[in-house]
């Protein structure tokens, strides 16, 4: 469940700390993920992720790791978990620059996915994504997530406007979407 043929996901630890860091205070990384873009100190940040990260019982986080060179590229995870109304919201960061655009983030939210719905039985999973981060939109549409609604000129980033686009697909749409895939396959 927590493999594909590329990656696979490690829960987050406490050693974990010091490679998030690295990766939240680069600019380039978190200027497409991140609303906030600040600096924050190692104490600082080791405090979050013992918290918020870790510790969190509303939430589950994984790193994730190429299996051929076993190295920590990236991040997901699925946070504000209401299991009442079985939703959860996720998030992903590739972490390490020379894995963007190669499919990774595609195969590591595709296991979460799996993850939250298959074993967790999530009715539906939600994410946000800037709509200047026209790539990420286009993956989130091919795996199933449906655009929901848009937070208008939310964040302001390098001197202009964009707005946060709200984003979400339901179990049932992912097993549907999954079934395409493997008739797809079988019939290829």
């Amino acid at each position: 469940m927590f493999e594909s043929s590329r990656i696979k996901l490690l829960k987050v630890d406490k050693e974990d700390v010091e490679l998030y860091h690295s990766w939240r205070n680069n600019l380039e990384v978190m200027s497409s993920t991140s609303p906030a873009i600040d600096i924050y100190t190692l104490e600082e940040k080791r405090q979050f992720f013992e918290d918020i990260i870790v510790g969190s019982s509303t939430s589950k986080s994984y790193m994730i790791v190429d299996k051929d060179a076993q190295k920590k590229i990236g991040i997901t995870s699925l946070i504000h978990m209401d299991t009442k109304n079985r939703n959860a919201e996720c998030i992903i960061d590739i972490g390490e620059k020379d894995y963007w655009g190669k499919g990774y983030g595609q195969e590591a939210l595709s296991l979460l996915l799996d993850f939250g719905f298959l074993e967790l039985n999530l009715h539906r999973i939600s994410l946000r994504v800037f709509s200047f981060n026209q790539r990420a939109v286009n993956l989130y549409k091919r795996i199933g997530f449906i655009e929901e609604g848009i937070s208008r000129e939310a964040l302001f980033r390098n001197g202009k406007w964009h707005d946060i686009i709200h984003m979400g697909i339901l179990q049932e749409e992912y097993f549907l979407k999954s079934h395409e895939k493997l008739n797809y396959k079988s019939n290829s």
